[in-house]
């Protein structure tokens, strides 16, 4: 996903094996701010004490990071609201963080599949101010739209004026 949305393919390695990632990776972006990937262990195949520590890095990093504006989840669109999702909504809620759901490998379904699969997922967050979209980290789909929210809220000031143009009346 990093590297589809800086259209730089080495920047974060990539393995066909779920689980690889085993730290938390930081990216400076050219807006200011940070993108950081954590370990994401729904799909992982390692023992039980592994997931344990991967839990306890990604809860102290959420709990305890100041700086923390919002939230991407990326969901396999054929698998979503696993076990691991459910965790991650339900801290970024009780956070009060914003959060956009990625449905990841879009490409793998037909475009009928793709529709309901992304308006399942916001019918299921509709009691929350979550956005969710179509994305694919190997075709590209949905890259534009995933770059123009994370660039609201890497440049807060520039998602303000935006609020303040939209409320000053029409010329």
């Amino acid at each position: 996903m990093l590297n589809q949305l800086t259209r730089d393919h080495h920047l974060a390695r990539t393995s066909k094996t779920p689980g690889r990632t085993l730290l938390l990776n930081y990216f400076d972006t050219s807006l200011g701010g940070r993108l950081v990937d954590l370990p994401g262990y729904g799909y992982a195949r390692v023992a039980k004490t592994q997931k344990h520590v991967w839990e306890n890095h990604v809860e102290e990093y959420l709990a305890n990071r100041e700086q923390l504006v919002a939230t991407v989840l990326v969901m396999d669109i054929r698998h979503p609201f696993e076990p691991f999702d459910l965790m991650m909504i339900e801290w970024t809620q009780q956070s009060r963080l914003p959060m956009h759901v990625l449905l990841n490998k879009a490409d793998k379904l037909k475009h009928g599949a793709q529709q309901e699969a992304l308006r399942a997922a916001r019918r299921r967050l509709s009691d929350t101010q979550f956005s969710a979209q179509l994305f694919s980290a190997q075709t590209g789909l949905g890259r534009d739209e995933a770059i123009e929210v994370l660039s609201r809220w890497l440049t807060p000031e520039l998602s303000r004026a935006a609020d303040r143009t939209a409320d000053e009346p029409n010329a």
